[in-house]
């Protein structure tokens, strides 16, 4: 069983969420906040493995929450997935480099919902397509934040082929549209992709983007 915990402030969308999550098999809403600080504190009492996180909250907003319970719980601690709207570019890298697993639009359909929550309780990362969409604008905004040191040494070893399928794979393109653009086999970039993946130790695509985009790396 995978234990959910919501945090937001509105307490329609949490009762909501709570109903749309209970009925999946094998996911169970075990605990509730609706800010920042009621949520920090709710983990010394409560076991969760997902925490469902907003990003705009009064008092501790999510960003500031993500932060603290990775300072206190560590990269084992609880898997948090993020729920974005479409305007909240620079407030999805802040939550990515404060140590979130997954974003998920506020849009999202229940089964997109639901398979977000399974992927970052077992180590995956989730990223839907409007969260990519606001990391490549974020990350393409000249006055946006600095790219992380130690994430661009990440990226040093790879070919020069492999760093611009990469930068392919953060303008969103699947591997098909990737051969298309350098004219390559969809075979073909898909081990571009696989070595890019190996040699950065990203798990999926969606950490790989997630880290391609905190090292700087365009489209």
């Amino acid at each position: 069983m995978t234990t959910v915990m919501l945090v937001d402030d509105q307490e329609m969308i949490r009762k909501g969420l709570r109903v749309i999550i209970d009925a999946y098999p094998g996911l169970d809403v075990v605990a509730e906040a609706g800010d920042g600080f009621t949520a920090v504190r709710r983990l010394d009492s409560v076991q969760v493995d997902v925490i469902l996180m907003d990003l705009n909250m009064p008092g501790m907003d999510g960003v500031e929450a993500v932060r603290r319970i990775r300072e206190a719980r560590g990269p084992e601690g609880p898997r948090i997935l993020v729920l974005i709207t479409f305007d909240q570019d620079e407030n999805v890298l802040a939550a990515m480099r404060a140590g979130a697993n997954g974003f998920l639009g506020k849009g999202a359909g229940p089964d997109e919902l639901a398979e977000g929550i399974r992927r970052v309780a077992a180590g995956a990362h989730a990223l839907s397509d409007n969260a990519i969409g606001a990391l490549v604008s974020h990350v393409s905004d000249p006055h946006a934040v600095p790219p992380d040191p130690d994430k661009a040494k990440l990226f040093e070893g790879l070919t020069p082929r492999e760093l611009e399928v990469v930068r392919l794979v953060v303008e969103g393109l699947d591997n098909a549209e990737i051969g298309r653009r350098v004219f390559i086999s969809p075979f073909t970039a898909k081990t571009h992709v696989n070595r890019a993946m190996a040699k950065v130790g990203a798990r999926d695509r969606a950490q790989l983007v997630s880290l391609a985009v905190q090292a700087g790396i365009r489209p």
